[in-house]
């Protein structure tokens, strides 16, 4: 038996990115078992990936971690996180680790200096680089993600305009300047032909409840809040096309080939964070030409400009009709 150790302890985004990892750990390494190791709030997105043989979670005592970790006798160490909290871990543990290679150093010079240096890799083939010495090659799957059966959403409960085909409209993301602001979410929902569920957490529930009374005249089910991740993500799963910010149901929707349609804002698909082996036909959104994008590598609270151009700018009438074509070339 190889026992390894992944980690990768947040987001729900860069958790899905890392499941191409484990399964050809899995598939190509005889006798594998994999471990892996996240923090608390994200266990439930790998409990029902069948690659993973026992998942452990951190909650913050370093210490403890540590202690229980070492109980398991690791052979290998997979990094793909790679800050220094996993460095104290490997310090730890005294086993051979592999370390993703996250470019931070390119991306710096990218967000301060607009001089893009990044290879045009995904992050998901650095991820699969890490472990270069453990597989023969790289298989032609994408992401994973397993939804137990008890969470798949049953459309038959749902009116029957939406159980004929809808636009999953993700209206969140971690950072204000992720994502369009709240009129043009409105102009967009009223622009799109097609009935539309609103996608999100708890705290898009306010969002969607006010997009939806603007328009009370379109078919839009607000589901921000109602459902799980898994919940979540087989509505995602079941719409004909997927329009998104970058973030993690953009992910969620590469890993079930769905045709997506991303819009970007202070962040760039350059970083290599662009839906992986999505429907080939999708489409990525963004303002090109502003000297100041981006501006970070992650997002911030608000326009570092005050001006906002990079989602204030974008094409709502493109947007509406590459969902018109896409919507239609989808079956049922």
């Amino acid at each position: 038996m190889v026992k390894f150790l992944v980690v990768r302890f947040s987001s729900i985004g860069d958790i899905i990115l890392t499941t191409p990892v484990v399964r050809h750990l899995k598939q190509q390494v005889e006798d594998a078992e994999i471990h892996y190791l996240t923090k608390s709030a994200f266990i439930s997105l790998l409990e029902a990936n069948p690659f993973i043989d026992q998942i452990h979670s951190f909650d913050g005592n370093l210490k403890m971690c540590i202690t229980n970790l070492k109980k398991e006798g690791f052979d290998y160490i997979i990094d793909l996180h790679h800050n220094i909290r996993t460095a104290r871990i490997k310090a730890g543990l005294k086993r051979m680790d592999f370390s993703v290679n996250k470019l931070n150093r390119l991306k710096w010079l990218y967000v301060n200096f607009k001089l893009n240096r990044l290879p045009d890799v995904h992050m998901v083939d650095r991820n699969l680089e890490t472990i270069r010495s453990f597989i023969s090659a790289k298989d032609e799957g994408g992401l994973d993600y397993y939804i137990p059966e008890k969470e798949e959403i049953d459309l038959s409960a749902f009116p029957v305009i939406y159980q004929k085909g809808y636009i999953g409209l993700a209206i969140g993301a971690q950072h204000m300047t992720k994502k369009l602001p709240f009129e043009s979410l409105v102009e967009l929902c009223n622009q799109l032909n097609h009935p539309i569920i609103l996608l999100g957490g708890p705290t898009d529930r306010e969002t969607g409840e006010a997009i939806t009374k603007s328009l009370p005249q379109k078919e839009i089910l607000n589901s921000c809040g109602e459902y799980n991740i898994h919940q979540s993500a087989s509505l995602v799963r079941q719409a004909r096309i997927l329009i998104t910010h970058d973030t993690g149901l953009m992910h969620i929707g590469a890993a079930f080939n769905k045709k997506i349609i991303s819009i970007w804002g202070n962040t760039v698909p350059q970083f290599g964070m662009y839906p992986y082996r999505a429907d080939p036909s999708s489409i990525q959104f963004e303002v090109t030409g502003l000297v100041c994008r981006p501006c970070s590598k992650i997002g911030h609270h608000r326009c570092p400009k005050k001006h906002f151009k990079c989602m204030l700018n974008h094409d709502l009438d493109g947007i509406v009709q590459a969902a018109d074509q896409l919507f239609c070339t989808t079956a049922q």
